[in-house]
């Protein structure tokens, strides 16, 4: 079954106020087992190491639409993760079976696949966020937690089915691009999004532009294996309060070698030689 525990942030003043209610369905003893590798459906598509974002729920007939942020994410070594768009939440995850490619997708999320996936021991926090429905949490913590799953697949997406009928819709959830994207960065001294440190690089002209937390940046930037060359920076010349400037003589540590970099969705998170890491989100 599932149970919350108490969101641990400083910045939390909330009271909780998210009813989600334990489900006697959703106890049992299954294990974890890591077999959550492999593919569903004829399309090869994979249940594992996939974000997924989460497009709808159904229970009891009435269908909640998700907010945006709403994704979950099952990792082969049998852990779930994942967030109604304001809680965030994890649970131990089993997938069980293997696809025989028979079922054929029937435009409505898919046929069944011959794979289940099973949730166990999940916890949810307990923020309250005025723009995420309280029904949409209640209703998605009863579908995942329900017992077995039965995965239906086509294309992109992904259909979790309950025994009741229920169903959890999914749709895969692309890596936003390096290149073109405005990635913000997330810096000491930065608050709300006027004046934040953003960074854009671009492909063609193999440079990378924009404002640090005082003054505005340029330099040659080449990508290759997951590295990112930066040339030495060229800034103007403002001076501001000095936690400003404190930041942004950190970013331009950056510059001026070569730094690891890895994207997880709309998350950017740059390392450099020496490990400093810095982590920046896509302005949409």
């Amino acid at each position: 079954m599932y149970r919350q525990k108490q969101q641990r942030s400083m910045t939390l003043t909330a009271a909780a106020v998210v009813a989600l209610v334990p489900l006697a369905a959703a106890c049992g003893s299954e294990k974890a087992d890591g077999t959550g590798s492999g593919s569903v459906g004829a399309d090869g598509a994979r249940v594992t190491g996939v974000r997924w974002s989460i497009d709808s729920v159904t229970v009891d007939g009435t269908t909640h639409r998700a907010p945006d942020a709403a994704h979950v994410r099952i990792d082969d070594g049998g852990e779930a993760a994942g967030s109604t768009g304001c809680n965030s939440f994890s649970a131990r995850a089993a997938v069980e079976g293997e696809g025989d490619g028979g079922g054929e997708g029937d435009g409505d999320g898919g046929g069944g696949d011959g794979r289940r996936v099973r949730l166990s021991d999940a916890v949810f926090t307990e923020k309250a966020c005025a723009k995420t429905p309280a029904d949409f949490e209640k209703s998605l913590g009863r579908a995942l937690t329900a017992g077995p799953l039965t995965t239906g697949s086509e294309g992109d997406r992904l259909t979790l089915t309950t025994a009741d009928g229920d169903t959890v819709r999914l749709s895969r959830s692309e890596d936003a691009p390096l290149h073109g994207t405005k990635w913000a960065l997330d810096v000491p001294g930065q608050k709300g999004g006027k004046g934040r440190a953003r960074l854009t690089f671009d492909q063609g002209a193999k440079t990378v532009s924009g404002r640090l937390p005082c003054n505005h940046v340029n330099a040659r930037a080449t990508v290759s294996d997951g590295r990112i060359t930066l040339g030495a920076p060229s800034t103007t010349r403002m001076m501001c309060e000095g936690s400003l400037m404190d930041a942004e003589k950190r970013l331009l540590g950056l510059f001026d070698s070569k730094i690891d970099y890895r994207i997880d969705h709309e998350t950017l998170t740059l390392t450099s030689e020496d490990g400093v890491t810095v982590r920046a989100v896509a302005d949409r």
